[in-house]
């Protein structure tokens, strides 16, 4: 007899977590593998919270968190994105990964289908499953991993709640253009369905980025969710932030006052000064990911493995379809032989099979070795 669920039976470990606790008892491993900022968080973040601890600003805040925090915010959209929320449509959470479990056990009944572009990151799936929701693949890896509103459309049903986005997206780094961004919107107002967008690596977007939740007249239908951990390297203060209507909010606010109760209080001090003075460190970062994204993409492409320029964040996404082996042998292989960790494409849905995900946010000059076994190794096994 056991005492677990036949929930969290059901649930598999991630494949990400499995790679990065091999890395953890390796020596000499370089490590493409966590999505993780190598940047320290900027100095001016970490004073405001060692003045806050010295101050003795360490209970808790309210549920929803900080009003001056969730006011900042509502300044930051409007000025970053064109985003319209006030301080009462928004709630802070540890983190998005929080976020997106308030979403989904807010809205999901059992049954209700979710539209899941995939190749797509390791959480959804299987929080949607802990809901008793459906998740509806869509496979991206016909289209340049560019979720199209026709193929959306194909998948409704009578029981699809809901469409999923996530852009610029983990793993493929690829984002959507803003006229296929509009038809989206136009589907789920036809359709009368929920946009969960989480936008987590939208400041570290390369190109021109629009939002969904910038299109007037669709709050109803938009759940927006995004954070401080990439783009501001905050990856360990879990410090995210899911916006609603007002409605909406207080539905999640209910549960995240049970589960969570409030998030860190002195990360929600850093993320007031992350939101009103950190642009040009924000900058200096994206710069110097799309400068290693560029170099690590040439390289892949030089030894035969078709890798397309991200759009933004932190990774490159490289087919390996070329090589006669699956996505987790590839990555077995190279770690055992070549010592660098790479993700295999598969654990982030069945589309992914075929292809590795590469975290480009590691030093430049372990980058350029790595990449140079990458190639080392290709042309081994070729």
């Amino acid at each position: 007899m056991t005492f677990l669920s036949d929930r969290v039976n059901r649930i598999p470990p991630s494949g990400i977590r499995v790679f990065f606790d091999l890395v953890l008892s390796s020596k000499g491993i370089i490590s493409l593998g966590v999505g993780e900022p190598d940047f320290l968080t900027p100095w001016n973040i970490r004073d405001e919270a060692i003045y806050r601890v010295e101050k003795g600003f360490t209970t808790y805040t309210s549920n929803k968190g900080l009003e001056e925090l969730r006011g900042a915010i509502s300044h930051y959209l409007k000025q970053q994105f064109s985003i319209a929320y006030d301080k009462h449509e928004i709630l802070i959470t540890s983190g998005v990964s929080e976020a997106v479990d308030l979403v989904f056990r807010s809205f999901i009944n059992p049954n209700d289908e979710i539209i899941l572009p995939e190749p797509s990151y390791v959480c959804y799936r299987p929080l949607i499953d802990l809901c008793d929701g459906k998740a509806v693949p869509l496979d991206t890896s016909l289209t340049d991993f560019i979720p199209r509103a026709s193929d959306i459309e194909a998948l409704v049903t009578k029981n699809t709640k809901a469409i999923l986005l996530s852009y610029p997206n983990n793993p493929t780094g690829q984002s959507i253009p803003p006229s296929e961004v509009s038809k989206i919107a136009d589907i789920a107002v036809k359709h009368n369905l929920l946009i969960i967008t989480d936008e987590i690596y939208a400041d570290l977007s390369f190109d021109s980025f629009q939002s969904i939740a910038s299109i007037p007249n669709m709050k109803n239908h938009i759940i927006y969710l995004n954070g401080f951990s990439k783009a501001h390297s905050m990856t360990g203060w879990r410090i995210g932030y899911v916006c609603a209507n007002e409605e909406y909010i207080e539905a999640m606010n209910k549960i995240h006052q049970y589960s969570a109760l409030c998030a860190p209080t002195l990360s929600q001090y850093a993320a007031v000064e992350a939101c009103q003075n950190s642009s040009d460190e924000v900058q200096k970062m994206r710069q110097s990911y799309l400068e290693r994204a560029r170099y690590f993409t040439k390289m892949m492409n030089d030894v035969g493995l078709t890798t397309i320029m991200p759009s933004g964040g932190l990774y490159c996404f490289t087919s390996i379809q070329s090589l006669s082996m699956s996505s987790l042998s590839f990555a077995e292989k190279l770690l055992k032989e070549y010592q660098v960790a790479v993700v295999p494409g598969n654990v982030f849905g069945e589309s992914g099979e075929g292809y590795f995900r590469a975290c480009i946010a590691t030093d430049f000059n372990e980058l350029k070795i790595a990449a140079k076994k990458i190639q080392e190794f290709v042309t081994e096994h070729d």
